[in-house]
């Protein structure tokens, strides 16, 4: 289990999927849906596993990121999220950093080809299913919304 310390206190990686693709996402200190705050052990399987991935597709960064942030996106803010992209994962980052409660996140960089979650094994779709987003990978969504 993440305590709401946890949360505050490091910036994790986790996963979510809509039915069909699969996301990354950091927390950046503020505050992980249920399905994800109730397992850390389901989180660090998924986590070990993504990680394990190769590269396999090209990426796009969000051509609105710099407007969303407020700033230049340099290589070294980019690097995780391009990571996970290559690897067919969406990635994510909260929006509003700092504000533990606030649910607000955003695409950083998107797969030019998705992972599917049917290609997952069984261990880790069954573990990812638990974190849900109903509808498609968007440039923005809010976490509470999250199954």
């Amino acid at each position: 289990m993440y305590t709401d310390f946890d949360q505050q206190a490091f910036d994790i990686d986790w996963y979510l999927t809509n039915g069909k693709e699969v996301a990354f996402m950091t927390s950046a200190g503020t505050c992980l849906p249920r399905s994800v705050a109730e397992s850390a052990q389901n989180n660090m399987v998924l986590q070990e596993y993504f990680e394990g991935l190769p590269y396999t597709t090209k990426f796009v960064i969000n051509p609105d990121l710099e407007n969303i942030i407020n700033s230049e996106a340099d290589e070294q803010y980019l690097s995780s999220f391009i990571n996970m992209a290559m690897k067919g994962l969406y990635a994510f980052d909260k929006t509003n950093l700092g504000l533990f409660n606030d649910p607000n996140c955003h695409l950083v960089a998107t797969p030019v080809t998705p992972l599917n979650v049917n290609l997952l094994p069984t261990e880790i779709a069954s573990i990812i299913m638990k974190t849900r987003l109903n509808g498609p990978m968007g440039l923005t969504f809010n976490i509470s919304i999250l199954k």
